[in-house]
């Protein structure tokens, strides 16, 4: 997809505060440091539209962006860090399953998942609210780079047998570094826009 423009809308922590724009949005979710931020950053092609950080759980808030003021990217917080303050530990499951429960403009979510390592209990989580909410899901395995090539149909393997996916589900490999995976990722979220892209 050619991006024409990319831009910041806002950041929110209640629904009452989100976008009411009725336009279609794409999700992303995933535990802390998995590499959502640059994942983003990789599909809009912008450095800092994002902002990654070293810091695992910075991010506390939903944040909004439009993308070629037809759609939007949501970046939901990370979870799954144990050195953020239990308080906002505890606020970041409402405030994110609010989000994918009610969210009438939400397409589908691409579920971010480390392909060095096995899913967590958290991911495992998010795997049975998403299927419980019946919410089109993209899974994208990121920091592919890191591994050796030999190495992803394995890794892959043991991704769908964590999160109990079928066989036939289809888990695309990413690198923010190199861009793999990158025009894959966009066809299967213009899958879920259809009348936007």
């Amino acid at each position: 997809m050619k991006i024409a423009s990319a831009v910041f809308i806002k950041s929110c922590t209640e629904q009452k505060h989100f976008p009411k724009e009725n336009i279609p949005e794409i999700a992303f979710v995933g535990r802390s440091n998995v590499g959502k931020s640059s994942l983003i950053n990789s599909l809009v092609l912008r450095k800092d539209l994002v902002k990654t950080s070293g810091t695992p759980g910075k991010t506390q808030v939903i944040n909004f962006f439009k993308i070629n003021n037809a759609f939007n990217f949501v970046d939901l917080p990370g979870y799954g860090y144990a050195k953020v303050p239990k308080e906002i530990r505890e606020k970041w499951g409402p405030m994110i399953e609010g989000y994918l429960s009610d969210r009438k403009d939400l397409k589908g979510v691409v579920f971010i998942l480390d392909i060095r390592h096995r899913p967590t209990e958290d991911d495992k989580r998010m795997n049975e609210w998403l299927a419980h909410y019946k919410i089109p899901v993209i899974y994208a395995a990121t920091k592919a780079d890191k591994i050796k090539e030999r190495e992803i149909d394995g890794q892959i393997k043991k991704i769908k047998e964590t999160l109990g996916l079928q066989e036939e589900t289809t888990v695309l490999t990413f690198s923010a570094k190199t861009k793999t995976g990158r025009d894959s990722l966009w066809k299967n979220i213009g899958g879920l826009l259809k009348t936007v892209t």
